[in-house]
């Protein structure tokens, strides 16, 4: 409402001054507005010839359905305060007010605009070989003639230079455009970034947070990764800074659970799985993988022993209505092979078939997502809102 609440001012002899009728305008309010209309920068062109004031009133839209009350309230609060005053007779023009020209933003450089896909591969908690089903379906994936890339996003625990073989690797840094690049290094059809190939083996990186997701966007936006079909993410068991960061700086096409048969491991897989399905969050389940599912010993192959409990895998993917991709055996080739960079994909022998069958689900699932779901977005999250499971 407009304040007409003024002291009167007479003139007698005294000339109107710009100070006075600017004061009595500094009380009048647009609607739409919690300042008055001389802060709000409406009031130009301001002329006082004796008693006659005339000025220019500039709305932000021409078809404002207030112009006619503002320009009418200013009438009678001038009217009401200043004695004499003669401004109903002036011209009192209104004109749209020009919105300031918007700074030209710099067109933000597009992540991984190159990488078709990017699976997510996480878990509940650690010790499930979350690290190992990574390489394997990554190398698997190459098998396949795919262009794979794997982010080893373990920060605090990163293992890909040793399961890889690239222990020794230094990637290169390259200079383009203004823009230093990480160069991958590759093995086994596969390019690899790990926070691994930056630190000692023997150092224990004692981060904060900020700092560990300050490393993942490096590794995502600085990675020279060129076009890939498929960028395995490998992140850290549980959920937190790492896990938002991915989500918030690139569009995941899904995610990936492993867990083991035994309940502590299903329990927090749970909890895996409702941080990727939440609403802020989105991201599909492409489906859950168990591993360690039985154990057969090398001069017993056809027998199963389920050490862990049989089928909690399988059962809590029917419970949960996602995919089960695979069931993946203990096997001490499995361990091997990770420990001295030569994984189990590779050996060739009844091992690497599980691997297989592992990649040919995780290919079919995402397929079917993107066949039947739209193209995940760049998650925004409200940094000042806490996340539950």
């Amino acid at each position: 409402m407009l304040s007409l609440r003024l002291v009167k001012i007479k003139l007698y002899d005294m000339s109107i001054n710009e100070k006075d009728v600017l004061s009595v305008l500094n009380k009048i309010k647009h609607p739409d507005s919690d300042r008055s209309i001389v802060e709000d920068g409406m009031v130009s062109n301001l002329k006082i010839d004796g008693a006659k004031v005339s000025f220019i009133l500039n709305f932000k839209r021409v078809n404002d359905p207030f112009i006619n009350s503002v320009k009418s309230g200013c009438v009678r609060a001038l009217t009401a305060a200043i004695e004499g005053i003669d401004i109903k007779g002036n011209i009192l023009t209104v004109t749209q007010k020009p919105e300031p020209k918007a700074k030209a933003e710099k067109p933000k450089d597009e992540p991984l605009k190159g990488v078709k896909n990017i699976i997510a591969i996480a878990s509940g908690k650690g010790g499930v070989g979350k690290s190992t089903v990574a390489t394997n379906l990554s190398i698997a994936l190459a098998k396949t003639g795919a262009k794979v890339g794997l982010i080893d996003a373990d920060i605090y625990g990163p293992s890909m230079p040793k399961m890889f073989n690239l222990e020794d690797a230094k990637p290169a840094l390259e200079k383009r455009d203004g823009k230093d690049w990480i160069i991958p290094a590759e093995n086994y059809g596969v390019k690899v970034l790990s926070i691994g190939f930056f630190v000692k083996e023997e150092d224990a990186l004692v981060w904060r947070g900020p700092m560990a997701t300050s490393t993942l966007k490096q590794l995502i936006n600085q990675g020279d990764w060129g076009a890939l079909d498929y960028l395995l993410i490998d992140l850290p068991p549980g959920t937190g800074d790492i896990h938002l960061t991915m989500v918030q700086e690139i569009p995941v096409t899904g995610a990936v659970i492993v867990t083991t048969p035994q309940k502590v491991a299903l329990a927090d897989a749970i909890k895996g799985i409702n941080m990727f399905r939440g609403e802020s969050v989105n991201v599909p389940i492409l489906g859950l993988i168990e591993n360690m599912a039985w154990f057969t010993p090398d001069e017993l192959p056809d027998n199963k022993y389920f050490i862990f409990g049989k089928d909690g895998g399988k059962n809590l993917a029917d419970s949960l209505q996602i995919p089960l991709l695979g069931q993946i055996p203990i096997v001490q080739s499995i361990r091997e092979g990770g420990d001295n960079g030569e994984p189990a994909i590779i050996q060739g022998n009844g091992t690497s078939k599980a691997f297989t069958m592992l990649c040919d689900e995780v290919i079919k699932q995402v397929n079917l997502r993107n066949n039947t779901k739209e193209a995940t977005k760049v998650v925004e999250i409200d940094p000042n809102a806490g996340c539950s499971n």
